[in-house]
């Protein structure tokens, strides 16, 4: 028997009989709704960036170590009882020198190895000198790690005065998160922050979008 030459071919397996795909389009254009399809929705990731405010004790020590390398070969130094210790767990430093004068000089040169080691001298905090043992003066010099809580505030309020769009400032701990839909806007911050003296040295990281 001769088949017919009209005769549809079965589907192949796994694939839609073209058939039935001609039915749907003929009844989705009749006005029968036709299979639904996926869609995918895009929604803007906001764009951020952290502020924070560290000191590598690291480098404080390194600094450390050339200043006093400086003040034995120093012959203003010669004969005194200056001399210059580090707390890294406190993150204190402890000045000890024969007088006031001494001190102070002492300092200049600490200051001086600490900014050539970029630590940045604004987190640092110099308390009341106060007499020593053997004649001598000692002075306490705090290192900030962190933005303190006040500064923090200082920044939220700040951004807000500022009127920068679509721009908003989290404190999370002792660290800040800004963020905003606009890339330009973040920039625009940054600049901002960077011009203004929050009295401590800001640094910006961990950028996202």
């Amino acid at each position: 028997m001769l088949q017919n030459p009209r005769r549809q071919r079965p589907a192949s397996p796994g694939l839609p009989d073209p058939r039935m795909v001609s039915l749907r389009a003929v009844t989705a254009t009749a006005g029968t709704p036709a299979e639904p399809f996926a869609t995918i929705s895009t929604v803007a990731t906001p764009c951020s960036f952290d502020i924070t405010s560290n000191v590598d004790l690291q480098e404080v020590d390194n600094a450390l170590n050339q200043a006093r390398k400086e003040v034995a070969q120093r012959y203003d130094f010669k004969g005194s009882k200056a001399s210059v210790d580090f707390d890294a767990k406190e993150s204190k430093l402890v000045l000890v020198a024969d007088d006031e004068f001494k001190l102070n000089a002492l300092w200049e040169v600490v200051q001086t190895r600490l900014i050539r080691r970029n630590v940045p001298v604004k987190n640092l905090t110099r308390g009341t000198v106060i007499p020593s043992a053997n004649t001598t003066v000692r002075q306490e010099i705090t290192l900030q790690q962190g933005v303190p809580t006040d500064a923090a505030r200082d920044i939220v309020k700040f951004l807000k005065d500022a009127k920068v769009k679509r721009v908003q400032a989290a404190i999370q701990g002792d660290q800040l998160r800004v963020s905003s839909a606009s890339k330009d806007d973040l920039q625009e911050a940054m600049r901002l922050l960077r011009e203004k003296d929050f009295g401590i040295a800001l640094q910006f990281g961990n950028y996202r979008g």
